[in-house]
């Protein structure tokens, strides 16, 4: 800040200018070093994997001998041995997140929150819990939109022509959809501020949850719809019933249980620590669901994308030694339910009052990010499974 300040630059103008910045070394340097860094890199651990996700392969392979990029089944497979072995050299992606990438989409979603804060810093946000339940519907769009998506990968599988093909579909996936989501949200934000500037509404929060809303349902809808008239997406509520219910139980359970035998950890958050638990608690039950208890309504099986998810399950097969417990039936994804309450819960816990009330703008849009890391996937997952695809 001292240097920022020497030279009277603004901490906004810094940002942008660390953003053109970054993207014009980064793109130099694909240019420079193409194989390296675009393909060994860039494509390898980030469009590769959306790529193998749009088209729904097990992976995509890029060729210097070929030119082009194409799926494991029209190459050698997915096994990078396979190209060594022949001579060939290759560049092998395969759908879902790995180390490297969810490392690279931290550091990305860490810049980007700095640059929300310095914008919305300019805007008078109170009464600010209002402001973060307004953004909810959204991160219930974010995970119905990328449902949308599965279902434009499942039209491919059926040989029907999806609404939206690849690579347009790619704003749809991850981590594309955030930059989408956050796109109409801003816009729906700046809309409600001008309808209450002009007097046109009593508060800017209101058309901004209601656009969000009516987000989420456009996208369920359109879901509903082509469950009603294709047969390669069905619609099974109970799933998503069963759900919202465990989700709501152990999210209301766990804050009251909390507020009776430790106020201190909810004192600063209030109720907004309830939707954190819920949004996380949708997010552990979707997984455990999908991971284990697809067969209860005769569905296929549902595998883990995320390392963090995978690891807790094959610990979890370890420790139990296969996935009964005590000779019952129980699942290796159940812990991740676990965790997803007592990690968030210690994170409310550092949201004291004080905290909250000298940087309300900061902590919103934290508690905003943490609640969306949740509830985007767990909604995805959740939504996923209910339709089947």
């Amino acid at each position: 800040m001292e240097i920022l300040d020497r030279y009277d630059i603004s901490p906004e103008l810094a940002w942008v200018g660390s953003l053109v910045v970054g993207v014009v070394a980064v793109v130099a340097a694909a240019i420079a070093f193409t194989r390296q860094v675009f393909w060994g890199f860039l494509w390898h651990y980030f469009w590769g994997p959306v790529h193998a996700d749009a088209v729904d392969s097990s992976c995509v392979v890029y060729r210097p001998d070929v030119g082009s990029v194409q799926t494991g089944e029209m190459a050698r497979g997915c096994d990078i041995a396979a190209y060594d072995a022949a001579g060939e050299a290759a560049y092998v992606a395969t759908p879902g997140y790995t180390v490297v990438s969810t490392l690279g989409y931290v550091a990305v979603l860490v810049f980007m929150l700095v640059g929300v804060y310095l914008l919305l810093r300019r805007f008078d946000l109170s009464p600010h819990p209002k402001f973060f339940y307004a953004l909810v519907p959204f991160m219930l769009f974010g995970g119905a939109l990328r449902t949308v998506e599965d279902s434009f990968v499942a039209a491919q599988e059926a040989g029907v022509t999806p609404a939206m093909e690849y690579p347009l579909s790619a704003a749809l996936i991850s981590p594309f959809i955030y930059f989408t989501v956050f796109a109409i949200a801003l816009g729906a934000f700046l809309l409600g501020k001008w309808l209450a500037h002009t007097g046109r509404t009593e508060t800017y929060y209101y058309p901004l949850g209601t656009i969000g809303a009516v987000a989420l349902f456009t996208s369920f809808g359109y879901l509903l719809s082509v469950a009603a008239t294709e047969s390669y997406v069905r619609f099974y509520p109970g799933i998503l019933l069963v759900t919202l219910v465990i989700a709501t139980i152990v999210a209301a359970g766990t804050y009251f249980l909390t507020e009776r035998y430790r106020p201190w950890i909810n004192a600063g958050t209030g109720l907004m620590g309830l939707v954190v638990l819920w949004g996380h608690a949708i997010d552990g039950t979707a997984n455990v669901l999908a991971n284990d208890w697809t067969h209860v309504w005769g569905l296929g099986e549902y595998s883990a994308k995320h390392p963090l998810n995978r690891t807790i399950m094959d610990l979890t097969n370890s420790i139990q030694g296969g996935t009964e417990l005590f000779g019952v039936y129980v699942g290796e994804a159940w812990p991740f339910l676990v965790v997803k309450i007592l990690v968030p819960l210690a994170i409310i816990s550092v949201f004291d009052k004080q905290f909250i009330e000298e940087n309300p703008r900061y902590a919103i849009m934290l508690l905003g990010a943490i609640v969306a890391v949740g509830l985007g996937p767990g909604t995805r997952d959740m939504v996923r499974v209910t339709f089947g695809i």
